[in-house]
């Protein structure tokens, strides 16, 4: 129960006019702190007691008791504005986020199982920043749900035939025949052969019928030197985004790929036609869902050969009847988004009972200052460009920071402020709006950055292992009496909002909802650090302020965690 919900209890225990979810709908917070923590308007009683606002409002105020919760009611016109025990406050919720520790605001165990699919990289194309922001979303909202108490299976689907890898097949036998990948860059080269086939064909489009060729051999799977050629490159891509995984601290559970679900697909196909579901339309299988306002959906070419919407019904019902999936959550951009209301609407008529709880967490492109996609391929943003710039522009932040430091360590912090302003402002920013990205921006220390938010944590533990080196241990209990200001209390009530926004972000989906407070967490605390002196107070202001800080380190820590990033201890 959080403080609006008790207040409500209170006062309608209390005042017996309404039950408690009501109360918690009227209460209101005053526009300045000063006027107290909640209000109560008195307006809804009007009728029922049949007196003027103001004149409830003096009636009910000696029926509310101060307590341990409630320290003082004052009449304000028409509102009963409530005070809230400042001190008891503190306490309990300093106490609470240090007991339970990386526990805090830890949802009981939920019966159903979940299953979020995201990152999904095609093979022979290289990583780029559409998949970043799908990975950091993706991998944050499966901390976040396991937190809440879900059972989170976390699942990667990539793919791996089908036109694209024809394409690039049929450039690199005819063009580059022998080639292997760079050491480094090999994801620029592999997206750099694919961008070429795809503008050869463009000039000499009679040479798509060498592709196609190509792709049907590569589904039928009898040409062995075909298929070894095939398997090599994977894993030249399979390779290149397990070492990007390895960056971003990315894992899952689960990795399909588009080959594994081409028989089943094309079964599905076919089941579906007999059914009545699909039809056979000029030599293709289509799903026709114009009657929901939906287009048609076409399930394999003329040629037999399966799309993607095929494999997508076959690894559905792979998820739903062989790892027992209650809700399936698609992290997948924007552009699909017919694509996505297609695949459910055809599970709705399959009569998959989980098709109600499929869920598309769309998300919007990233571009750059200029408005290009990008510097190189006319494409994409690749993920390796703008690491490498990330990187670059934290590397000069670190050293002119910390001349002292070691190269282990500048090496160290780098990495983990590099990726934590990668993946904080795919995150934090409006999954339905675009992203435009700039690198001085996302590094910058002081603003709403990931990096910012780092350096917070870092405060403070350096305020911790200051009282350490002067040799204090600071107490587990504490008189919080010494500290109940504004600052202080403020501070702690922002504490005691992650439980709530952990179940909000479990509610809506959006992980967006953490990164935003954790953000408003770190600039309350730093508003607390100008104000509040720690270091050199009395013993008992010293202790409990102490204590609040190290609350605080403890939920910018988990809350950094949640979102799949490090929080290093020195910056």
């Amino acid at each position: 129960m959080d403080l609006k919900e008790k207040v409500a209890a209170k006062l309608a225990e209390e005042l017996k006019l309404k039950s408690a979810a009501e109360f918690a709908q009227i209460l209101e917070v005053p526009p300045d702190e000063k006027l107290g923590d909640y209000a109560l308007p008195c307006f809804p009683f009007a009728k029922e007691l049949k007196k003027a606002p103001p004149l409830i409002a003096k009636e009910l105020v000696g029926k509310i008791k101060k307590d341990g919760l409630v320290e003082e009611v004052k009449v304000v016109g028409p509102y009963l504005n409530l005070f809230l025990n400042k001190e008891n406050i503190i306490n309990t919720t300093v106490t609470a986020v240090l007991e339970e520790k990386e526990r805090y605001g830890a949802g009981a165990s939920k019966a159903e199982r979940v299953m979020i699919e995201y990152s999904q990289p095609n093979t022979h194309k290289a990583f780029h920043v559409g998949h970043l922001r799908g990975t950091s979303i993706g991998e944050a909202l499966a901390r976040i749900l396991k937190h809440a108490g879900y059972d989170v299976i976390q699942a990667n689907y990539s793919g791996d035939t089908g036109m694209h890898v024809a394409k690039w097949l049929w450039c690199y036998t005819r063009f580059h025949k022998d080639e292997c990948p760079p050491k480094e860059g090999k994801g620029k080269w592999l997206a750099s052969l694919y961008v070429e086939a795809v503008k050869k064909l463009e000039k000499e489009p009679e040479l798509q019928e060498q592709v196609d060729t190509i792709n049907r051999e590569l589904e039928e799977g009898k040409e062995k030197a075909l298929l070894d050629l095939w398997t090599q490159t994977r894993q030249w891509s399979i390779d290149e985004f397990d070492a990007i995984y390895d960056d971003l601290q990315a894992h899952f559970d689960k990795w399909w790929f588009e080959r594994e679900m081409e028989a089943k697909g094309k079964a599905i196909a076919q089941e579906l036609v007999k059914k009545g579901i699909a039809r056979v339309s000029d030599g293709a299988t289509i799903v026709d869902l114009e009657q929901y306002n939906l287009g048609v959906w076409v399930l394999l070419r003329k040629d037999g050969t399966v799309l993607y919407s095929a494999k997508d019904l076959a690894l559905a019902e792979i998820k739903f009847n062989e790892h027992n999936i209650g809700r399936s959550i698609y992290v997948v951009g924007k552009a699909q988004a017919l694509h996505m209301q297609q695949l459910f609407k055809t599970l709705e008529l399959m009569e998959f009972k989980q098709a109600a709880r499929c869920f598309h967490l769309s998300y919007e492109e990233v571009r750059l200052p200029d408005g290009k996609m990008s510097s190189r391929t006319g494409q994409n943003i690749l993920y390796q460009e703008i690491k490498d710039e990330v990187f670059s522009y934290a590397e000069q932040e670190v050293r002119k920071r910390h001349e002292e430091w070691d190269e282990k360590e500048i090496a160290a912090v780098t990495k983990a402020v590099g990726v934590c302003a990668l993946k904080f402002e795919m995150v934090y920013r409006d999954h339905n709006k675009p992203i435009v990205f700039e690198t001085e921006r996302v590094c910058d220390f002081e603003g709403d950055t990931g990096p910012y938010l780092q350096y917070t944590h870092a405060r403070c533990n350096s305020i911790l292992a200051k009282l350490a080196e002067q040799g204090k241990t600071v107490k587990k209990r504490s008189s919080f009496a010494a500290i109940a200001s504004e600052h202080e209390f403020r501070l702690a009530k922002r504490l005691l909002d992650f439980p709530l926004v952990i179940e909000k972000v479990a509610a809506t989906l959006y992980p967006e909802e953490l990164a935003k407070y954790v953000l408003e967490l770190a600039k309350t605390f730093n508003s607390f650090y100008h104000e509040c002196k720690v270091l050199g107070e009395p013993a008992d202001v010293e202790n409990a302020r102490a204590l609040l800080v190290h609350a605080t380190a403890v939920v910018l820590e988990r809350s950094l965690f949640l979102l799949g990033i490090d929080a290093p201890k020195r910056m």
